[in-house]
């Protein structure tokens, strides 16, 4: 595995927890972005609205949301609810934007991994 993997792996981890607890009460429960169902942040999925495959928003935070497995998994991301929610939660036009810049080609260099990385272990570690 080249370290270009291994960074993306461990951004992927933790980015995945501070999306998944950003949002959540003092006893760590947390709002599906798209149904509302309320579980413990750690039932709960990193949903993405444009597909984590988009290097452009792979870790953009109005790109991903706590989600339950079943709006993320089983219905494949509720892609309009979460569209509609982000234009409620940020202003109308927030989706279509978010949208534009997953298409966009990114290549993230090995410093701005390290970054990233630094910067969600640091958030992460402000829960505890």
């Amino acid at each position: 595995m080249t370290e270009r993997q291994r960074l993306k792996n461990k951004l992927d981890k933790v980015f995945s927890i501070w999306i998944r607890r950003r949002f959540a009460d003092e006893n760590g429960y947390t709002s599906c972005y798209t149904c509302g169902v309320v579980k413990h942040w750690r039932e709960m999925d990193a949903g993405h609205f444009q597909s984590r495959g988009k290097m452009s928003t792979r870790w953009h935070v109005r790109n991903v949301f706590q989600q339950c497995k079943q709006c993320n998994g089983f219905r494949s991301g509720e892609q309009f609810k979460f569209a509609r929610q982000l234009d409620t939660d940020y202003g109308e036009g927030t989706a279509q934007e978010i949208e534009r810049l997953s298409n966009a080609i990114r290549k993230w260099t090995l410093p701005e991994l390290r970054d990233l990385l630094k910067h969600y272990t640091g958030l992460v570690k402000d829960f505890e």
